[in-house]
């Protein structure tokens, strides 16, 4: 199973391109897309999921040309999106079979063994008898996950769903996800770089409405191997640092210095040690070495 993107754009009314020329392949297992706020993910995901038009490019899951054969897309899509639902008065069972009646699943025995399926995978069939309303926010996106799942989706799309979330419910959360990204294609957009990392078996970096960088995360950790380089500093040192090699992340440490971390080909000097690269680093490498292109155009 393979989802397609070719050169799609998007520019919104005032003027802002939120999308620009974005080409990618996304085969089955959870696909990490990782960028800052506004980097155009969620436009990138309500273009998927048809919720919004492209100006131009196509977009294919396997045969099917989703632009233009919308209605039967949809009924291979779970899509939750950041924000969602004002729940009634209802029970998790009871608003599920209400969703999966929506859906065409009218058989009372299939619906129940859906349902109940449903429940389970999310972990929340011991508690489906209370009222959505009154669940957690870690809960409410597992309930969101529970109801995409009933018409047994391809394509899952979930736009930033661990934002807001605490440590406990996060981790569930993911649980979940790690469950149901073995047989089905599932796109998880986030700006937090651990969760990629702890979940994600492929990913793309995405700033600007481009594509920077797309590979397994592993790969890009290891094209990093003998590139990053730590030092630390007092804080009133860091700007000078800054001008002089290409600073990638810096942050206190218990004496209130600062612990920084540096991109370079090759040592940077004496007082430098090499260190170990992480996830963090082809982020925040990949992000500003694209601003130092875009500061190099515009000079």
């Amino acid at each position: 199973m393979k989802l397609s993107l070719q050169n799609v754009s998007k520019t919104y009314k005032n003027g802002v391109k939120a999308l620009d020329n974005v080409s990618i392949d996304i085969h089955s297992g959870m696909f990490g897309l990782l960028g800052p706020n506004g980097a155009g993910k969620s436009s990138l995901m309500r273009t998927i999921a048809t919720l919004q038009a492209a100006d131009s490019g196509t977009i294919h899951l396997d045969d099917l040309d989703i632009l233009n054969n919308k209605i039967e897309f949809r009924k291979t899509l779970g899509y939750l999106p950041q924000e969602f639902g004002v729940y009634p008065k209802m029970s998790a069972e009871e608003l599920l079979h209400y969703f999966a009646t929506l859906k065409g699943i009218h058989n009372k025995s299939e619906r129940k063994a859906i349902v109940d399926k449903a429940l389970e995978v999310t972990n929340l069939y011991d508690v489906r008898d209370k009222h959505v309303a009154g669940y957690s926010g870690g809960m409410k996106q597992r309930f969101g996950i529970a109801q995409l799942l009933l018409n047994n989706p391809r394509l899952i799309i979930v736009d930033e769903p661990t934002a807001g979330l605490d440590p406990a419910e996060r981790h569930r959360f993911l649980n979940v996800l790690r469950e149901i990204g073995t047989n089905h294609i599932v796109i998880f957009s986030t700006h937090i770089v651990d969760d990629v990392k702890e979940l994600c078996t492929d990913m793309a970096i995405l700033n600007g409405g481009k594509i920077l960088a797309q590979d397994k995360p592993k790969n890009l950790v290891a094209s990093l191997v003998d590139k990053i380089w730590t030092i630390t500093v007092d804080r009133s040192e860091l700007e000078n640092l800054e001008k002089q090699h290409h600073v990638i992340s810096s942050s206190f440490n218990d004496a209130n210095d600062m612990n920084v971390r540096v991109y370079s080909d090759v040592s940077p000097g004496d007082a430098f040690a090499k260190a170990d690269p992480t996830l963090e680093d082809v982020y925040f490498t990949t992000l500003s070495s694209d601003e130092q292109a875009v500061q190099t155009i515009n000079a």
